[in-house]
């Protein structure tokens, strides 16, 4: 049976609550909700929607190179907007960053986020196996 794993990676921002940041489980990755926080000061990026989506991909990405992974791992997304107008400014963000075959995704619309952030993206992603002599890569 594969172990489960808690992860934690400095390029994205640190949990504000008891959760992991990430958990691994066999080659599945679990992504919490990602705000759009700056990783350092731990503060809302921008009230632009665009730039808030943007933060949070980028989150991804580190997210991934940290597990060995890429964005091209990611098997869906749901999306948490407060406006469901955001849509097409978080959909222009998405194909910067999924230019290949997009993950699965729901969008919902919710009253409020965290730190009165507009957006915030959980994903579930599988790692490509890593076979090692010795054991796993994580």
């Amino acid at each position: 049976m594969p172990e489960k794993v808690s992860i934690f990676v400095e390029g994205a921002p640190s949990p504000f609550g008891h959760f992991s940041q990430v958990i691994k489980y066999g080659n599945s990755l679990h992504i919490s909700g990602q705000l759009p926080l700056d990783a350092e000061t731990g503060k809302l990026v921008s009230p632009d929607v665009k730039e808030q989506s943007r933060v949070v991909f980028q989150h991804f990405t580190s997210i991934m190179q940290a597990c060995a992974g890429q964005l091209s791992n990611f098997l869906s997304t749901r999306v948490y907007l407060i406006d469901l107008r955001d849509y097409k400014a978080l959909d222009e963000v998405s194909r910067e960053f999924f230019f290949f075959t997009p993950p699965a995704r729901t969008v919902l619309q919710v009253a409020a986020l965290p730190y009165g952030a507009r957006v915030m993206i959980d994903a579930v992603a599988e790692l490509n196996p890593v076979e090692m002599k010795g054991g796993s890569l994580l």
